[in-house]
């Protein structure tokens, strides 16, 4: 079928915000890219200028070097169990909060969302002198407790799920009490197999999130076995500089922001999924 004046015109729209949203994604990308390259080159490469831009054959050394002398693989282990014991921490609270902000009815619960949603315009960085305190009072400091424990609640994930469960219909309840399910049974019986989007949204929220933490495992943590990948890269980045391995500095970075880069292509489609269905009406 040949392209009339009109098709055309409606087509050229669509190619622009192609070529743009390209553009975007190419100049978001490219510090990712940069570094990936670098990674790969030895000290004369990395420093030349005008800057090389092609692969450089320091690939294995730079990135088996990153790997046996920094400490990467038990520096990972605690950030991977600290972010998947967050995570999980934070949904179980997160489904709670949503479901007895739907389905049950207490005073002041208007009150009570309201504060919860207040919290979201108070980030860590503002209670952390208090938070540090409260720690040092229970004797967790440089303890796996002080980085899991103070954030398993979700202001977030109270909201995701309380606007969730509002869009699924009502007679699901009062169907399942019909049939004697009582409130846990009804929740993990229809609401979780209905909300594994939402899920896998705010899991991908939350593990990134976690796993790029540095302020606050740098105040609490002072065993370097103990430390989160992404406060201990500081170390290595220095030690790397100082000798002159720019490239194993680089290529730390890039296996340490492995994990997470898996973390978002499994669900990124939970992710998109989850957010569609939060805003439905």
């Amino acid at each position: 079928m040949p392209e009339t004046p009109m098709t055309t015109s409606k087509s050229r729209p669509k190619v622009l915000s192609h070529v743009i949203l390209i553009v975007i994604c190419l100049i978001v990308g490219f510090p990712m890219l940069f570094s990936i390259i670098k990674s790969t080159q030895n000290l004369g490469q990395i420093m030349a200028y005008p800057p090389n831009l092609m692969f450089g054959d320091q690939t294995l050394q730079n990135y088996a070097a990153a790997w046996t002398t920094s400490n990467l693989v038990r520096l990972m282990t605690n950030t991977i169990l600290v972010a998947v014991a967050v995570t999980l921490g934070k949904t179980v609270t997160s489904l709670l909060a949503g479901t007895a902000f739907v389905y049950f009815r207490f005073p002041l619960r208007g009150f009570l969302f309201i504060f919860v949603l207040l919290t979201l315009m108070m980030p860590t960085d503002i209670l952390i002198v208090a938070l540090y305190r409260m720690m040092g009072q229970l004797q967790w400091i440089n303890t796996a407790q002080a980085l899991v424990v103070p954030f398993l609640a979700s202001a977030t994930g109270t909201l995701l799920f309380r606007q969730h469960f509002s869009n699924i219909p009502a007679e699901l309840a009062d169907a399942a009490q019909i049939d004697g399910a009582g409130p846990f049974r009804y929740l993990w019986s229809v609401l979780v197999p209905l909300s594994w989007n939402v899920i896998g949204a705010l899991g991908m929220i939350q593990f990134i999130g976690v796993w790029n933490q540095y302020l606050w495992p740098l105040l609490v943590i002072n065993d370097n076995q103990k430390q989160l990948v992404q406060v201990a890269l500081k170390g290595i980045t220095i030690g790397a500089v100082d000798e002159g391995n720019w490239g194993v500095a680089l290529a730390a970075a890039v296996i340490a922001s492995i994990p997470p880069l898996i973390v978002f292509l499994v669900l990124q489609e939970s992710f998109l999924r989850g957010f569609a269905l939060t805003h439905e009406k």
